[in-house]
Formats: structure tokens, C-alpha cells, sequence
């Protein structure tokens, strides 16, 4: 079972100064997230670029975890070049990405980002993080229940992409780290879009629904 890790880029500015979290508790609940992932057995992606995704992939691997890439290595401007530091990172000899999966280009990467992964564990609100989230929700409404004249399905958007194919295509929204749930607006259009979103109150409750989530895994 493969998690998609998706966050804020500014820690500082994000868990620090809006949320007023101590890096202490930060820090702790990396570590916790990081310990929990490993303990399920599930692998993580995430795009190579530094934040809250990047942190916990650290330490993720630290504990011997398989850690994913999702990049758009074929775009050509902007490109890459500024993710190449954390594309190469080595969290204690060993290469930190086991493989780096090419998203296409970047309009590709954000739009369909949050399909590689069988769910999404959403760190905190922020634009970028927001954009990833709703482009998920909106382009899994495409290929699962289909838009008026348009017919798109998982495979045709990368052969490694996976939403849905194997679980309830689910995203677990990690409360400590926000302020207040989604507005009505947004369960709403994920829930039409056959879209799970599923609250966490901290560590313990994301073991519990990543153990549910699996029970839940669709048999073809």
C-alpha cells in the first residue's frame, strides 16, 4: 500500500508562526507519523521538495521505509534543477528515494500528484498543498465517476498512478496540524467526487484508520 504525502513547503512560516506549534511538538509528531508509517508497512511518495513531506520522508527512511519520488523530470522551463539536491539526498548512506516516478511536466504534477499514492495524508493547509488536494479530488471525479464527454482513465495518466485501483481512494487529514476542518463546501464536492475524506486527532487514530483502510482493500 503506497501513501501519498502532501504538505506545507514553509515550516517555519506554516507550524510555527500561523499554528504557533512549538518545533519541539513538531518535531515529535514527525517522528511519531514517520514511526507509524514504517509499523503498517506501507511505502511513501512524495515530491522531492523541501517541508513537512520532505521531514517525515527522513525520517521514514531512517527506520529502513521505501521512500517514492513523484517529479515532473520531463519539464523543460522551470524544470527540476531546484529539486536536485533533495532529488540525490542520502539520509544516512543511502540514497533517500528508491526511485523517482516522471509526473510529465508541472501542470501534470499538480493536477495529478495526489493519484500516485492509494490514499493521501494531508499535513496542513496551505496554497500549494490546497491545489494538489482539490485537483485530486477533481481529476478522481473525472476518472471515477466520469464529467459529461470526457472519458480519462488511471492508467492513461501514468502507468504508476493507483488511486482507486486498490482501496477507496481516501485522505487522511492530519488535525493537529490544522487549524479547522474543510468547510462544507469542500466534504461536500469530495464525497461527490467518491472521495473519503477521514479526520485524524493525532498518532494513535492514524494507526487505527490506516489498519481499517487496509481491511477495506478491493479484490478485482
Amino acid at each position: 500500500m503506497r501513501i501519498n504525502l502532501i504538505g506545507p513547503g514553509d515550516m517555519n512560516f506554516h507550524y510555527y508562526e500561523l499554528l504557533k506549534l512549538s518545533p519541539e511538538k513538531v518535531n515529535k509528531e514527525i517522528e511519531k507519523i514517520a514511526g507509524t508509517l514504517y509499523s503498517s508497512g506501507v511505502e511513501i511518495c512524495l515530491l522531492p521538495d523541501k517541508g513537512i513531506s520532505l521531514e517525515i520522508a527522513r525520517a521514514f527512511k531512517n527506520r529502513g521505509g521505501k521512500v517514492i519520488g513523484i517529479a515532473p523530470l520531463s519539464d523543460k522551463n522551470p524544470g527540476v534543477e531546484h529539486l536536485k539536491q533533495y532529488i540525490n539526498e542520502k539520509v544516512n548512506g543511502k540514497t533517500l528515494f528508491d526511485e523517482i516516478i516522471d509526473s510529465g511536466d508541472w501542470p501534470r504534477q499538480n493536477m495529478n500528484g495526489c493519484l500516485f499514492g492509494d490514499a493521501v495524508l494531508y499535513l496542513g493547509k496551505s496554497p500549494g498543498t490546497e491545489g494538489e488536494r482539490n485537483y485530486g479530488v477533481y481529476m478522481y471525479k473525472i476518472i471515477n465517476r466520469g464529467k459529461e464527454g470526457m472519458e480519462q482513465k488511471i492508467r492513461n495518466i501514468n502507468l504508476q498512478a493507483r488511486a482507486g485501483l486498490n482501496f477507496p481512494y481516501t485522505f487522511f487529514i492530519y488535525s493537529p496540524f490544522l487549524s479547522e476542518k474543510f468547510s462544507i463546501e469542500d466534504e461536500a464536492y469530495a464525497k461527490k467526487s467518491g472521495v473519503n475524506l477521514v479526520y485524524l486527532k493525532d498518532n494513535s487514530d492514524l494507526k487505527n484508520k490506516i489498519l481499517k483502510f487496509r481491511a477495506n482493500k478491493r479484490t478485482f
